[in-house]
């Protein structure tokens, strides 16, 4: 048979030798094998046709999941055949030429007035009329038959068009859809960061299909970035950012198939940094593996690399897009500034109160006069989560409780944050915890002055309503082992318990009454202490001396720090001074004096170095300088630690000496696979946002983990790359010249059990969000942009488009050769007369 001429069955039996039944059915076997494919005739007898390999034989062979289930070494040969075939015409391939081509957004060019029909898809659903069906994807079934699945689960994606739509249907390859359906599928398709692809060997009036798959699991896209070849991929349109729009919130950075939109700033510089596009081969006769990006699965940038972005969200251990909430509170769209939040925070009104304020500590704004009040901002759009009525659901990715039964181990805010984005996945989640409710340190470690516990459980609330399940009062390792819950059907296990022991002090009176630990301390907040001694000079340990001072006749806090070193945040040092707490900085403990085994006083040595030379705490004493202070309780805050109990009992687990479980630095996968670790049992004790950052990127692994043949890390961005502008470039014009805004204090609740610091008003969070500088912008490399649109789908601002700069089709597969002659012909010749000029 001669390739895609369409031929009469009854016609064949002269090439089989058979006679036409027999020959009817070889024909029906070898489509069923996906090697022929049916179309009709005007007659409409049938007619069979043998299709190029790719797009075409290939796609449809692999469409019978029990042939390839049968023949699993189909998936690599299939996979290597797309990739080792484009390579080898990959720098020749002119524009609009290659086997397949991105087809944009719709919405993404409804206003273009340039546009032609071919270019919406619209157009081809048009076209098929009642011949769509849909098929399973083949390029996420067979990375998942290699183990290079990158969390993308397989589903009915790809939407078959016309004869192939019919062929297929009749295989029993695909089922037939309405219109309706078909653009359902491609709605969840752009939600999902999948690019819209056309078949493009058919010039310009026909498609086998419009293709929907992510930039990680495509075999067509792999190429185009693989071999830096955009030509491969490329629609007739290139993305353009506003500058003065963007707020670099990072969301077309995460779906640029390319890596071609990355965040950059937008401040003026005192000298301009040269910013280089890629290189690529449209004007390069010689264009091989030298030029590859061959690691790009596990290698992506999200920020341009010369200038750097907003130092707020790079700060952030999170990520959040501060820039964005920021303008959408600007604007008076809260609940759009809350959902921008809870993309990367799913507790902004816990972390409104209790925040270690990483965004501030860098605010460009800073450097002029005071930071923006990023953190109060956020606390005022939180705010509006507290009444039931205003409360965020996330849309869930998949379907609700149809994913794997997964474990979280300890209910603070990494199991919390890992509990919340499972849940967005669809898993099935249960949060065991040893304490009577969830929440951990926030539940019972931080004073409710600073934080309210019914802010705690309104967003607990959230994840209830998300599915999550909470059981309280278990203890793991005591009360039910790993190996029983793996009988129960959980597949993986997220162990974020955190640090909640208590570091001793090691000098003898340790264990008298009246001593107690930090966090134990503030559990249990124990009333009528007299005088009162904290050993600390942590935020811990303010929050000792400021519960303490509600109960005692007289708090000191003892540090080894002088007052300007100490670890503590200043503001909270400050709110511990202004409730009558007095500091006694420079001394550490010598001894605690007793009698009849209560405290009478403590004996403290003169601190003369805190850390060495490298920075380690290694402190030096003068043993002879000593003062007595004289107090009835003392309470210790000098770190915590982690209690391990016989949780890891059995697992293959591994412990430093610090406590610590050993994991992978980016996936948090610990020797044992089933389990991943986060928050402070993997980094030691840190704020709630490092643990609410780290709850997130363990979800993402564990989703990955408990769906086989999913890698941990391909196709995964790493967050450990971002860096912010240089400041000492900047060249600063007009801005608003507002102070930072100050929320009102209630002296009502003065050393109460209340928070004492109010909310911003409206008014105040108009001015307080017009301080920000706006330091941040995406940028799209125009050399390496595809033209898919997926990037118009994330901005919720307006501030990036298409454009249609192109206009170059396909040939068809019997024209690609000569087009392909063609270019390489135009290189020759480009590279001639260069080589003439410089000579």
């Amino acid at each position: 048979m001669k390739l895609r001429k369409p031929y009469y069955v009854k016609n064949l039996t002269k090439l089989t030798g058979k006679d036409l039944v027999a020959t009817a059915k070889l024909v029906d076997d070898i489509c069923h094998v996906g090697i022929l494919e049916y179309c009709s005739a005007p007659d409409g007898e049938d007619m069979v046709q043998l299709p190029v390999f790719a797009p075409g034989a290939m796609e449809t062979t692999v469409m019978t999941k029990e042939r390839s289930d049968a023949f699993p070494e189909m998936a690599p040969a299939f996979l290597n055949y797309v990739l080792d075939l484009q390579k080898k015409i990959s720098s020749v391939v002119p524009m609009g030429n290659a086997l397949t081509r991105a087809i944009p957004v719709e919405k993404a060019i409804e206003h273009e007035t340039r546009k032609v029909k071919y270019e919406e898809i619209s157009y081809w659903l048009d076209k098929a009329g009642k011949s769509i069906a849909v098929a399973p994807c083949e390029c996420r079934k067979l990375r998942v038959m290699v183990d290079e699945g990158t969390g993308d689960l397989e589903g009915d994606y790809c939407i078959n068009l016309g004869h192939y739509a019919e062929s297929c249907i009749r295989m029993g390859k695909a089922r037939r859809i309405t219109r309706e359906e078909a653009e359902e599928i491609i709605k969840t398709a752009e939600k999902r960061g999948a690019v819209h692809q056309l078949s493009n060997i058919d010039g310009k009036d026909f498609s086998l299909f419009i293709c929907n798959c992510k930039w990680d699991t495509c075999m067509a896209l792999k190429t185009s970035w693989y071999t830096q070849s955009p030509n491969l991929s490329s629609s007739n349109y290139v993305a353009h950012v506003n500058k003065e729009k963007c707020v670099a919130c990072g969301g077309c950075v995460e779906v640029c198939p390319q890596n071609a939109v990355k965040l950059g700033q937008k401040l003026g510089e005192r000298n301009v940094t040269k910013i280089h596009n890629k290189e690529i081969p449209n004007n390069h006769l010689v264009f091989g593996p030298k030029h590859w990006q061959k690691d790009f699965l596990t290698n992506r940038d999200n920020v341009v690399n010369e200038t750097g972005t907003s130092p707020c969200k790079t700060n952030c251990p999170a990520h959040v897009s501060v820039q964005g909430y920021l303008k959408k509170a600007a604007q008076g769209k809260y609940d759009e500034a809350l959902a921008i939040i809870k993309k990367e925070n799913p507790f902004p009104a816990i972390c409104g109160r209790v925040c270690s304020r990483y965004c501030e500590d860098v605010c460009t704004r800073g450097d002029i006069d005071s930071p923006v009040a990023i953190d109060e901002v956020k606390r005022f759009i939180a705010e509006r989560e507290l009444n039931k009525e205003n409360r965020y659901i996330p849309e869930f990715y998949y379907e609700k409780g149809s994913g794997q039964k997964i474990a979280v181990i300890g209910g603070g805010p990494a199991g919390l944050s890992c509990a919340y984005y499972l849940a967005v996945y669809g898993h099935q989640v249960t949060v065991f915890d040893k304490n009577p409710l969830p929440g951990g340190m926030m539940q019972y470690g931080i004073p409710s002055f600073r934080l309210e516990k019914e802010i705690v459980q309104a967003e607990i609330d959230v994840l209830e309503q998300m599915g999550v399940e909470f059981k309280c009062n278990v203890n793991v390792g005591k009360d039910v082992t790993l190996d029983r819950l793996r009988d129960q059907g959980y597949k993986g296990f997220y162990v974020a318990i955190g640090a909640q022991g208590s570091r001793k002090l090691q000098v003898e009176g340790e264990d008298a009454k009246g001593v107690y630990a930090g966090v134990d301390f503030l559990n249990k907040q124990p009333k009528d202490l007299g005088r009162v001694v904290v050993i600390g000079g942590g935020n811990v340990a303010v929050d000792c001396a400021r519960v303490a001072i509600r109960n005692a006749a007289s708090t000191t806090m003892i540090s080894l720090e002088k007052r300007n070193e100490l670890p503590a945040s200043e503001e909270e040092v400050e709110e511990a001074l202004h409730d009558g707490v007095t500091t006694n900085c420079g001394w550490g403990p010598k001894e605690i004096l007793t009698q009849d085994g209560k405290v009478t006083g403590i004996v403290l040595k003169k601190c003369l170095q805190v850390k060495n030379k490298v920075g380690k705490i290694n402190p030096i004493y003068d043993e002879e300088k000593t003062i007595i202070i004289e107090c009835d309780t003392i309470v210790t805050a000098i770190g915590q630690c982690i209690e391990w109990g016989d949780l890891l009992k059995g697992s293959h687990v591994e412990v430093l000496p610090n406590g610590t479980a050993k994991a992978d630095h980016w996936t948090y996968q610990t020797n044992q696979d089933d389990i991943f670790v986060g928050g402070d049992v993997y980094t030691g004790p840190r704020f709630a946002i490092d643990a609410i950052a780290a709850g997130k990127e363990g979800a993402e692994s564990l989703h990955r983990f408990v769906n086989k043949g999913h890698s941990l890390t391909l196709g995964r961005v790493k967050r450990d790359n971002f860096k912010y502008l240089d400041k000492d470039n900047i060249a600063f014009g007009e801005y608003d010249h507002h102070p930072r805004q100050r929320v009102k204090i209630d002296e009502t609740k003065y050393k109460t059990d209340k928070d004492e610091r109010g909310i911003l008003t409206e008014e105040q969070v108009k001015i307080e969000t017009s301080r920000c500088l706006g330091c941040g912008a995406a940028r799209v490399d125009e050399n390496i942009c595809i033209g898919c649109g997926l990037c118009t789908t994330r901005c919720h601002f307006g501030a990036i488009s298409l454009s249609r700069d192109h206009d170059a089709f396909g040939a068809t597969y019997e024209q690609l050769v000569p087009a392909v002659l063609k270019e390489v012909g135009r290189k020759t010749g480009k590279s001639l007369i260069s080589k003439l000029k410089k000579d």
